[in-house]
């Protein structure tokens, strides 16, 4: 039978999802399921290694049993999940206590004494990329000073794609894109000794994996995980790039002539544009955002990544349903998704600013304020419920555009990707805020589709990404959406407003913080 079909894994922070698809990317069988994770007091967010590995297994045999021709026709199985975090493992490749997730925000401390530092800039030239308490970088600091004890029995760190490929294949490596940012230099694609120095690891530098590059490289499925999973022994596995990496490549950032950006409106808001070449990258003044590598020849992604965006859309979701069960109706965030949308239409533009920082953890582009807060700014006795949901929408676009000016100019056209950019309201509101067209893509696993286009390229099913681009991406393109001119220019208005104000607000979230912890003793 012919070997046709590519699995994409991609463990992500909400659901783990496995999805197969034909050599030419057509999408044939899904199967999710729901991930878990601890958050706690002081920053905690954490997720149980053991329990990742067996909802895995789990969920590719969901797949399978769905699809059973699948065991037949699958040619490779690609892997990508959640970036940034620990998981850490001993010498025997057991997991050294829970896995620490991006959202962890203990090393706030760690994070701030580097970026404080006189050789910040140094750190920041050589990976093109700002400190910030999700990285692997200052988790490991913040070990290194406060459980030292956890560090001496751990062997190697991981990422969540790279834990689960070490239960695939029994092998320890991670992909160019998440050992560049946190340890690497941009430039060479490698390792560098300078991270290592500004955060005072020298002496760990043993817990860092191979940098293996999917694609060009795999590795056989082990006879254990074969047995567990019920996929042949020896099978093809693939490392995918970070799973915005492989979001980025599968919803179409990849435009051979740099023209596009691309951002996910998912529980994070990620901003991405591409550049061919070290050269071209723009490194800002701030000295935040991402540089990554791309799976392309000499090609790189810049990214700055909004803490929150959809979780605003939650937090207001869940207020509404506070108001309505307070009156004896129940309602569940679904049945009242559909009327975001109808509300935001309704309300005039710019009746408010609304800054989107509600995550506990602060913000980190494309500046890093772990102290920051969400807060409407302007309202008066008129403004309604309408208002108040077209601010927050207004909030996402106008954090998306904060983040593409710290990149340069905005791209001549901007993707979308996420389950928010299924929303008419905040996509016109998007293109308003950026003047710029925006497209969706059909693709509704975009990370998974682009974890086996790596997958596609390594096994030769394509000369190089350009060709397999043409086929998986390409054709799910939507209708591009240009601005509306009227509202583009309202926005042009409220954007120098909306960037003074959170500028004004910095010092008061410090107070607040400062207040709160005073609080907590």
């Amino acid at each position: 039978m012919n070997r046709d079909v590519l699995i994409g894994l991609d463990a992500g922070t909400s659901m783990l999802k496995a999805v197969a698809f034909t050599r030419e990317g057509t999408q044939i069988a899904v199967a999710a399921r729901p991930n878990r994770y601890r958050s706690g007091a002081g920053g905690v967010a954490e997720q149980d290694m053991a329990w990742t590995w067996e909802e895995v297994v789990e969920t590719l045999r969901d797949l399978l049993s769905g699809a059973p021709e699948i065991r037949e026709r699958i040619r490779a199985l690609a892997v990508t999940g959640q970036g940034d975090g620990t998981w850490l493992v001993d010498a025997d490749g057991a997991p050294v206590g829970p896995a620490w997730l991006w959202l962890d925000s203990r090393a706030a401390d760690e994070t701030r004494a580097v970026c404080d530092g006189a050789h910040y800039g140094a750190l920041y030239e050589t990976t093109g990329t700002g400190a910030a308490p999700c990285q692997q970088s200052s988790q490991l600091a913040w070990m290194a000073r406060h459980t030292p004890d956890v560090l001496a029995r751990a062997a190697t760190a991981f990422h969540c794609k790279d834990w689960i490929y070490l239960q695939l294949t029994g092998q320890r490596a991670t992909d160019p894109s998440e050992a560049v940012f946190t340890f690497g230099d941009f430039r060479t694609r490698g390792y560098s000794p300078v991270p290592l120095e500004q955060f005072g690891l020298e002496a760990h530098a043993r817990l860092l994996p191979a940098i293996v590059d999917g694609t060009r490289e795999s590795h056989p499925l082990g006879a254990k995980a074969a047995a567990a999973i019920g996929l042949p022994e020896g099978l093809p596995v693939v490392l995918g790039y970070l799973d915005v990496l492989c979001t980025a490549l599968g919803g179409g950032l990849y435009d051979p002539e740099g023209r596009a950006g691309l951002s996910v409106i998912g529980s994070t808001g990620v901003h991405l544009r591409y550049t061919r070449g070290a050269d071209a990258v723009r490194l800002g003044a701030e000295r935040t955002g991402y540089t990554l590598c791309f799976p392309v020849p000499d090609a790189y992604v810049q990214m700055h990544s909004n803490l929150s965006a959809t979780l605003n859309l939650d937090w207001l979701l869940d207020l509404m349903r506070e108001i309505l069960s307070a009156a004896g109706i129940e309602k569940s965030r679904a049945d009242l998704l559909p009327r975001i949308d109808a509300l935001a239409l309704a309300a005039e533009p710019g009746r408010a600013l609304y800054h989107p920082y509600i995550s506990t953890a602060g913000e980190r582009g494309p500046f890093l304020a772990p102290e920051a807060r969400a807060s409407f700014t302007g309202l008066d006795s008129n403004a309604g419920l309408a208002d108040l949901v077209r601010a927050v929408l207004e909030g996402l676009a106008f954090a998306a555009r904060d983040c593409y000016a710290a990149m340069g100019e905005i791209p001549a056209e901007v993707r979308l990707a996420g389950g928010a950019a299924r929303s008419a309201a905040l996509r016109s509101i998007l293109a308003g805020v950026l003047d710029r067209p925006v497209r969706g893509t059909g693709r509704e696993e975009a990370g998974a589709a682009g974890a086996a286009m790596i997958a596609a390229v390594q096994q030769r099913l394509y000369p190089d990404m350009a060709a397999c681009a043409a086929d998986w991406v390409t054709p799910y393109l939507g209708a591009a959406e240009p601005p509306d001119a009227t509202l583009a220019a309202v926005y042009e208005r409220l954007f120098p407003v909306y960037v003074e104000t959170r500028a004004a607000l910095a010092p008061v979230w410090a107070s607040l913080a400062t207040v709160g912890r005073g609080a907590d003793r």
